[in-house]
């Protein structure tokens, strides 16, 4: 087999194992305030599930595809999460006993649903496609952009600090459950990064340990750095 037959053979094959992208996400997935390197990391995903069969890629197994540092890649999975635009599943196998998890895009394919219904009704009424985006939406979308700069880096540092402590990359489950103690809970940093340090102090450098400082704190009515120092001294007076 010479040169060019190999290559019309192999360009047949890629015809085959072709991953099938929604239009609608390369026209809409800017006025969603994804970025472009996201938006690459969502087709990796989206060609993982669809071609490899792999529902749940390693932050490794993205970096080869992507050439992005982990810390990167961890961070983008991260926002995407924290925005809604990404979710992770779990998935208990009982027979096998196998803990499996996967990624679920029905989110982002929610809201480009929801961007194509504005689109078909139109700014004057039902049927109507707007052309290009309004001055409004622009305007929209700088302000949503710049309101998530400043704590996107705020978490980012969070991870970092955590990654340094556990020496890798943190997983997308990890990442998730800081992102929850924040957004959710409403920890301060400073009490995250102390339930943190207090778990390397016992030795139990593991994520249960740590949501269980954070709880135990919450329940006693911890709400600050010099509260949990104080509990925490006083709780060992009494051992």
């Amino acid at each position: 087999m010479d040169r060019s037959d190999l290559a019309a053979g192999m360009a047949a094959g890629m015809s085959q194992r072709m991953a099938v992208l929604p239009y609608a996400f390369l026209r809409h997935y800017r006025s969603l305030g994804i970025s472009d390197r996201e938006a690459m990391l969502l087709i990796h995903l989206i060609g993982y599930q669809q071609v490899e069969y792999n529902e749940f890629p390693s932050i490794e197994e993205l970096q080869q595809v992507t050439g992005v540092s982990p810390e990167t890649i961890a961070a983008s999975l991260q926002r995407l999460i924290k925005e809604g635009l990404l979710g992770i599943d779990e998935y208990v196998d009982e027979e096998q006993g196998i803990h499996y998890e996967r990624y679920n895009l029905n989110q982002l394919y929610e809201k480009l649903a929801a961007r194509l219904s504005e689109e078909a009704e139109g700014p004057s009424g039902r049927g109507k496609v707007r052309s290009a985006p309004s001055a409004r939406s622009r305007n929209e979308l700088r302000e949503t952009a710049a309101s998530l700069a400043a704590p996107v880096k705020e978490e980012r540092n969070l991870f970092t600090i955590f990654e340094k402590e556990f020496g890798r990359p943190l997983s997308p489950m990890e990442l998730e459950t800081i992102s929850g103690w924040v957004d959710e809970d409403r920890y301060p940093d400073e009490l995250i990064l102390l339930a943190l340090k207090e778990a390397v102090f016992a030795g139990k450098l593991h994520f249960r340990y740590i949501d269980r400082i954070l709880l135990e704190w919450s329940r006693n009515r911890v709400r600050t750095v010099q509260d949990a120092k104080a509990y925490t001294q006083k709780f060992r007076g009494r051992s």
